[in-house]
């Protein structure tokens, strides 16, 4: 929970049309400077027209989550223009259905990338100076497979489970000095238009980005005295 001397800014990597985009709307909307990284030039330039337009702080910045110098230019401008973010949350990733015998090694490798690698590129630049202005919060977004792998998904999963590692480290290495880390499972699919095409569902049985970003926020405001580490969200449809 970040506190009086730590700026109200935050870095969100993955600010596609579901969550990402929620939660830049949720946040501006609390009074953070928002920074958020996409690859996707159409979608981050009309996110930002639309919440300026409303009076928010938000800045798209086009950034390859990992490419290394990319990471660090855009941590470099928030700290520059927005301050030191207290929040970050990596909600950066992609997925990829395939039987094991058809996933390549180039999509296997770019799946863990965007996953976990380009996770570990923010979070290591932000992380010292977290720590040097009070600690802050640091969210990871998991999904079903960080918990167990289904036939089909072996990139996904494989990438999933690693990013619960990662997030699980940070969680006992930072949080001691004041990080609260989060790695949240989305057991079920958050409504966009890319996951509908993707698996056919009707919207009553996927998940509200708005209200998986108000649980994001409940999460952001939580003392350290009752941090959560891991929580699972899912639609009351979805068998478990």
């Amino acid at each position: 929970m970040p506190d009086e001397h730590q700026t109200k800014s935050v870095l969100i990597s993955g600010i596609g049309p579901g969550l990402g985009a929620a939660l830049c709307r949720r946040l501006t909307r609390e009074g953070y400077a928002v920074t958020g990284l996409a690859r996707s030039l159409d979608f981050g330039a009309r996110l930002q027209t639309e919440l300026l337009s409303q009076g928010g702080r938000f800045k798209f910045i086009a950034c390859d989550i990992t490419d290394e110098r990319a990471v660090s230019n855009a941590v470099q401008w928030t700290n520059d223009h927005h301050g030191t973010p207290s929040v970050f949350v990596h909600n950066a990733g992609q997925i990829l259905i395939k039987p094991f015998e058809n996933t390549t090694p180039a999509a296997f490798e770019a799946m863990w990338k965007v996953t976990v690698y380009g996770a570990m590129l923010a979070a290591r630049v932000m992380a010292p100076d977290m720590i040097g202005h009070g600690g802050g919060t640091m969210i990871f977004t998991g999904a079903t497979a960080s918990l167990r792998g289904g036939a089909n998904f072996s990139a996904f999963a494989s990438a999933k489970f690693a990013l619960r590692g990662l997030a699980q480290a940070l969680a006992r290495e930072l949080g001691p000095s004041g990080v609260h880390v989060v790695h949240s499972v989305l057991d079920g699919i958050v409504w966009n238009g890319v996951s509908r095409d993707l698996v056919s569902l009707p919207r009553e049985k996927c998940m509200e980005p708005d209200a998986v970003a108000d649980t994001y926020w409940q999460l952001i405001q939580q003392p350290p005295s009752a941090w959560t580490h891991e929580l699972d969200i899912r639609p009351g449809t979805e068998s478990f």
